[in-house]
């Protein structure tokens, strides 16, 4: 079988869940799967070496300004004319499948040429009924024909009976500290600390003010994560770091607890973890306020509304923890595909969701939750 993966490049999420199929994919010898990213400039993109000569197209991205989704500049930032070429132009002639991680243009591709397309994303969980928060009906629409294809598989923490599979995490990473010769990574016995600091991903934030923001909590300790540092360097209490697939996940591991957007693959890892997680949603982004609105209804996570010292202060003092076990080996997943068919999803997402283990509480509230019409 040959597949064509379409992902989404506008997050690291995507590309995250994409790489955990690759490496498996890359075991195999009955497929051959070519991947085609769209949604950030080619140089924009890191540790994509699992990925082989994968392709990059322009594609559709949101624009962000301090936290919050432009809407005017994302329309504006449209390139109607070449993301429509960049459609004609792929020929998917040779592809038994288009697999599909929301990127639009291998997805209307497919769907123009009559190959068979399945979509495994967060996004399609949303097509079905799942505890959502500030959606709008364009949102609604955009969910729905973005990257539309035959068959949709959403990804979610819970499957609402609706045709969700859990997250995939890759296997658990041994804690390790970032190094830079300008932070003491070790206490007076030449130990790493492994957990006295707080890791911190908002990306959508300008460091100036995340800066401001955690500087005034001078007794804590944070490593920040963003995609606008160049370099590690050390500004009092605040260690930051320049995007790192090894270095943030190593910091993932050894971290006491996690401030960090409303992204949906940083958070399982978090949960897989058993990482306490304060979540930041992108201002305007529905599927981050739904994220955050489910964890913060089960009890598992809170959620920062504005970035600010006072609320974080808090959550420092009085967070909490949980741990669920979502799969780690996609190969039984993979089957599936190579099986051909794919609307018994039914099959799949009973064999995935035997395999995920949650808290009494939470297992109850979610057993709850799924009796009532959400």
């Amino acid at each position: 079988m040959k597949i064509l993966y379409g992902v989404q490049g506008t997050g690291n999420g995507h590309i995250a869940r994409a790489r955990l199929m690759a490496e498996a994919f890359a075991q195999r010898t009955d497929v051959q799967v070519d991947y085609l990213f769209s949604g950030r400039d080619a140089n924009a993109y890191f540790d994509m070496e699992i990925f082989g000569d994968y392709q990059t197209r322009r594609g559709l991205s949101f624009v962000t300004e301090n936290g919050s989704l432009h809407r005017f500049k994302t329309v504006k930032n449209i390139r109607l004319i070449e993301f429509m070429r960049n459609i004609r132009k792929l020929d998917l002639s040779a592809y038994d499948l288009v697999l599909n991680d929301f990127e639009p243009i291998s997805a209307w591709a497919a769907k123009n040429q009559g190959v068979p397309s399945l979509s495994i994303s967060h996004q399609a969980a949303f097509m079905y009924a799942v505890p959502t928060e500030a959606q709008s009906i364009v949102d609604k629409w955009v969910t729905r024909y973005f990257a539309p294809t035959q068959y949709a598989l959403g990804v979610h923490w819970y499957h609402y009976n609706q045709a969700i599979i859990p997250p995939f995490v890759p296997p658990l990473i041994s804690p390790s500290i970032p190094k830079d010769s300008s932070i003491n990574n070790v206490d007076r016995h030449g130990r790493p600390k492994k957990s006295d600091f707080t890791l911190v991903y908002l990306p959508f934030e300008d460091t100036s003010q995340i800066q401001q923001v955690l500087q005034a909590l001078s007794e804590n300790r944070f490593y920040c994560y963003h995609p606008d540092v160049e370099f590690p360097f050390v500004e009092k209490n605040i260690h930051w770091f320049p995007p790192s697939k090894v270095g943030f996940h190593g910091a993932l591991s050894s971290c006491k607890q996690v401030i960090a957007n409303g992204g949906f693959e940083l958070a399982t890892e978090c949960l897989s973890l058993g990482k306490a997680l304060l979540m930041k949603p992108l201002t305007g982004q529905f599927e981050q306020f739904s994220n955050a609105f489910m964890l913060r209804q089960l009890g598992i996570s809170d959620t920062l509304f504005s970035l600010n010292t006072d609320d974080i202060e808090e959550w420092l003092n009085n967070h909490h923890s949980t741990k669920i076990c979502f799969p780690d080996n996609v190969n039984g997943f993979i089957d599936w595909i190579m099986a051909g068919d794919l609307s018994d999803t039914a099959t799949i997402c009973r064999q995935l969701w035997q395999q995920v283990e949650f808290p009494d509480e939470v297992g109850e509230k979610l057993r709850t939750a799924s009796r009532v019409n959400i």
